[in-house]
């Protein structure tokens, strides 16, 4: 897999994915809510096997280009990105000026984890 991508974008495309499969494992049932609990839950787990099997590699593969914390910033960013999108074309539930500003203010906190001062 290194092979197809520069050192520094893979883990940033692993972790995309990762967070894809992640959230349908923690919010795509409820979308489904008349559905038993018990299924929702072996459902979800299955699900997260594959999200472990993408963020796994992407930390692992990362770790040899970014610090951990850089890693775990462009996580919860890219979570951020992916639960934005979910949410609205998903669950259809609309994210207002509330929620751009508040992404705005964490990608500011991610700017400067990368900073080298």
């Amino acid at each position: 897999m290194t092979n197809f991508l520069p050192p520094a974008m893979l883990p940033i495309v692993l972790l995309l994915a990762s967070n894809i499969f992640m959230t349908f494992a923690w919010y795509g049932h409820l979308k489904h809510k008349a559905s038993p609990l018990i299924i929702a839950i072996v459902a979800s787990w299955g699900i997260a096997f594959f999200e472990y099997c993408l963020a796994v590699p992407a930390n692992r593969y990362g770790s040899a280009v970014y610090s951990t914390a850089e890693l775990k910033t462009m996580q919860e960013v890219i979570t951020l990105l992916v639960f934005a999108a979910f949410s609205v074309f998903w669950l259809k539930e609309p994210l207002g000026w509330n929620h751009a500003l508040g992404f705005a203010f964490i990608a500011l906190g991610a700017w400067f984890i990368f900073q080298k001062w």
